[in-house]
Order: structure tokens, then C-alpha cells, then sequence
């Protein structure tokens, strides 16, 4: 390393640890190996190695510690917050530490296991809309600086306005990557959620190694790269990568040192990911994947070797019920099924063959009722030797063990509604929508043989599918 670089020490971690939070920072850089990084050398640095399972573990600690010493907060005291999970998960950890109550306002796309790890660490979690842009009461912002206001002596974190935020990568995340990579390194590929890691890393190495090139990676539907490459920015679109990306720009983001765009979208992200657990062993989350697939690109479009640094934002296994579920990957069309043009193309996939699931009229309601948590499905075909023979659903099984769960015991044809409507399938789309009118779902078959059964969602999903 060049003697003339200052370095900012981040402190050693010692074992055994006197507190979980000794262990956030100081995560594990290594190269990418099994891809094809054309003439460069591409590394990653598993932010999934903090304690709390991201790269935002730094920043909670950081705007905790930034409020303490100001006095803004309190022992006992209340945080409000926005955030797509993952800055939520950094303060409700901080939070539990140091016994501050947490409120946190999360945007409804978030996954389920963010949302279930942040009630299990004792935060109140408020869900509000993805679809709304910043200015509506259920903006997930305006909505959570709103219950900041209406809660007595509560503090509103704010990463976007925080400098505690960009701090804590310019003291902490900088230094660590300039020493791991000895000093020699070109490039690094960011995303931006609310700005803090672009920002703190450039102002950082502006004074370290001031050649280093900062590169975005921007999910599509973000303004972010339009913003970048002409100074303005339009309409924003959707997308499903989860913690970066946006419809404004952040007011701690200074972005003046981005010197490349990228726009991944939700295919490419996703199947990154899932690529980079295939080739290299690593369980990355969805921003992950945006911001390898943009160094990828990078990398395989330069003429000339260089070292370029990428993260891994956070842990896939936030992810298990998204991307990394064949089925919410069918559901979603970011994978290829097979196409018949006809009503097949509409019944969901629901496990590992592909058949729907059902039961026989001999089975128990308790099979039965066992059945749909399993697969999360609320009605079950009853086959008969291969037969249709009625279908079981929610109400009927609630309508039957309601006042005598003894009930659950008896066969399922004792609950059953012989009274199926059947589809070939080539019958036409339009004649599902008079069957869910009617409360009921639609049992695809052809002749005898069951090939599955659509409801209103499945329906939904298609169309919606067909309109992205």
C-alpha cells in the first residue's frame, strides 16, 4: 500500500466478542472465481457477514451513536423509521441491545422473512404501499416522518438525511476495502438505496486513491441512472429488487462522482443471484445480484485488466420464498415454463413435479386441513381413481369442524362439494371470470384427467404477467 494513504483503522475484532454489536464491520472480501469477469478481477465483500445480515448493520449502529451523542435519544427512548428491511433489521438489532423501542414503516414487497426477522427482534412493524410515489400519505416515508411527529419524544432516523448514514462508510467500509485489496483497486460498483454507501466510499477514496471509478447499478424503474447520465429525471417505473433503486434522489446522495450506468432489471438481478450461489457458493440477496450482474458488465467491457470491488448487500436467505422459489420465480414469468396456449399456461405451479395438489374422498379433513398449510392453497381437487369427484375448499372444511373439531376425523367426503365446474382447456379465458362470480374456482381437465385448478389470483397473475 502506498505509504502516502491515510488510513482510517477499523477496529480489530476480538474473540470472544464482549457484544454482537462488536461484530458489525471487518467483513470478508473475496474474489469471484468460477464467472467470467473478462480481463478483470472481480471481488466481493460479504456485507451478509454482519451480525444483523447486511451491509446496513453499519449504518443503524451509526445513526444509533450519532443520536446518543447528541442527546436526541434517550434511554427508553423511540425510533421511527423508513425502510425496505434491511436498514430495519441493522436498528432493530442495535435497538434490542441498547433497549430502545423501534417502529419501523416497510413498503408491502418487502419478504416475508425480513418481516418475520424484524418482529422476532421486537420491532413494531407498519406495512404501507409500494405503489404510491413520495408525496402520498402512504408513502413509506412521509407515513413513518408522520408517526415520528405524532409519537412523543420519538426520534426519526432518517437514513436519507442522515450524514451518520455516508459517515459510517467513509470511517468504516472505505477503509476496510483499501487495505483487503492492498491498495491496488480501480473500480467499484454500488447500488443506491438511500445514498449513504456511494457517498461515504467516494468521499473516501476521492483522498485515498482518487483514480478509483464508482459505478452504479440501478434497478429498472429507478430514476437514478437517467439522473446520472443527464442531470434529470422522469416517471419511475416498479420494480421487485428489494433496498436499492429509487424515485427521487436521496438528499445525502452525491452521485457527482459516478462515472458509469448500469439499468439491470428484475430478470437479470434475480438470475444472477442465483447464478452466484450455483458458481460460487455464496447466498446473496436480490440488490446483490443487480449490483454483481452491473460488474459483470462492467468488467467484460473493458480492454484492459483492473480490480474491481462489488458487495454482497445481504444474505439470499431473506429470499427463500422469492427468488430462490421456483415457484414465485414461475408465478413472476422470470422463468421459462412450458407454453400450450390454452388454459394449462394459467395453473400455477405449486411444488417440484408440477402436479396440483389434492386428496381422495377417503382421506381425513385432518389430512386434508394439513394439505392446504402445506401448500398454501385454500381448495383441494378430491380425486377418485383418477377422477374429479368434488372439491374441497376453506368454507367447506371451517362449515364442518365449526362446534365439533371431533369432525376433523371424518372422511373427506363427508364435506366435500360433489358439484365441480370442469374446463377443458381449451376452453376460452372468458369463461373463467363467470365461475369466480360465482365464488367458485375452476377445475381444468381433460376428459377424466385432472390438470389443475385456477383461481382469481392465478388468473391475476397471468394477466398481469402478460401485461409486463
Amino acid at each position: 500500500m502506498p505509504a502516502e494513504i491515510a488510513v482510517h483503522p477499523s477496529p480489530t475484532k476480538a474473540f470472544p466478542a464482549t457484544d454482537v454489536l462488536d461484530l458489525i464491520g471487518n467483513t470478508p472480501m473475496v474474489p469471484v472465481t468460477s464467472m467470467d469477469t473478462g480481463p478483470c478481477q472481480l471481488f466481493l465483500k460479504l456485507e451478509s457477514q454482519n451480525p444483523g445480515g447486511s451491509i446496513k448493520d453499519r449504518i443503524a449502529l451509526s445513526m444509533i451513536e450519532a443520536a446518543e451523542r447528541e442527546g436526541r435519544l434517550r434511554p427508553g427512548g423511540t425510533l421511527v423509521e423508513a425502510t425496505a428491511g434491511n436498514t430495519g433489521l441493522g436498528l432493530a438489532l442495535v435497538s434490542a441491545r441498547k433497549g430502545y423501542r423501534l417502529v419501523l414503516v416497510i413498503p408491502d414487497k418487502m419478504s416475508r422473512e425480513k418481516i418475520f426477522h424484524l418482529r422476532a427482534l421486537g420491532a413494531d412493524v407498519v406495512m404501507t404501499r409500494s405503489d404510491v410515489a413520495k408525496g402520498h400519505p402512504d408513502y413509506y416515508q412521509d407515513k413513518a416522518e408522520q408517526l415520528a411527529r405524532e409519537t412523543p419524544g420519538a426520534v426519526y432516523v432518517n437514513q436519507f438525511e442522515n450524514t451518520a448514514n455516508p459517515h459510517a462508510h467513509e470511517r468504516g467500509t472505505g477503509p476496510e476495502i483499501l487495505k483487503q485489496m492492498g491498495g491496488d483497486l480501480d473500480a467499484i460498483v454500488c447500488g443506491v438505496g438511500s445514498g449513504g454507501t456511494i457517498t461515504g466510499l467516494s468521499r473516501f477514496f476521492a483522498a485515498a486513491l482518487p483514480h478509483v471509478a464508482f459505478v452504479l447499478a440501478d434497478p429498472k424503474g429507478s430514476i437514478l441512472r437517467e439522473y446520472v447520465e443527464t442531470g434529470h429525471w422522469g416517471a419511475a417505473g416498479s420494480w421487485l429488487v428489494e433496498g436499492i433503486g429509487e424515485d427521487f434522489v436521496p438528499p445525502i446522495a452525491d452521485l457527482s462522482g459516478v462515472s458509469e450506468a448500469y439499468t439491470i432489471d428484475d430478470t437479470e438481478s434475480f438470475a444472477t443471484a442465483r447464478e452466484v450461489l450455483r458458481r460460487e457458493g455464496i447466498l446473496c440477496g436480490s440488490s446483490s445480484g443487480t449490483l454483481i450482474a452491473a460488474a459483470l458488465r462492467y468488467c467484460r467491457a473493458q480492454t484492459t485488466p483492473k480490480r474491481v470491488v462489488t458487495f454482497v448487500c445481504d444474505s439470499g436467505n431473506k429470499y427463500l420464498s422469492k427468488m430462490f422459489n421456483d415457484f414465485w420465480m414461475l408465478d413472476h414469468g422470470f422463468l421459462a415454463r412450458e407454453r400450450h396456449n390454452d388454459l394449462r399456461d394459467i395453473i400455477p405451479r405449486r411444488h417440484d413435479d408440477g402436479a396440483t395438489i389434492t386428496v381422495s374422498p377417503d382421506d381425513t379433513l385432518k389430512v386434508a386441513y394439513a394439505r392446504m398449510k402445506l401448500y398454501d392453497v385454500s381448495q383441494l381437487p378430491v380425486l377418485d381413481g383418477g377422477r374429479v369427484v368434488g372439491i374441497l375448499d376453506e368454507t367447506d372444511l371451517l362449515v364442518a369442524v365449526y362446534g365439533d373439531q371431533r369432525r376433523f376425523a371424518e372422511p373427506v367426503r363427508s364435506a366435500m362439494t360433489s358439484a365441480v365446474h370442469t374446463l377443458p382447456p381449451s376452453a376460452p379465458v372468458g369463461d373463467l371470470v363467470p365461475i369466480f362470480e360465482r365464488g367458485w374456482v375452476a377445475v381444468v381437465a381433460e376428459g377424466d384427467r385432472l390438470l389443475g385448478v385456477i383461481t382469481r389470483i392465478d388468473l391475476i397473475n397471468h394477466l398481469r404477467q402478460k401485461v409486463d
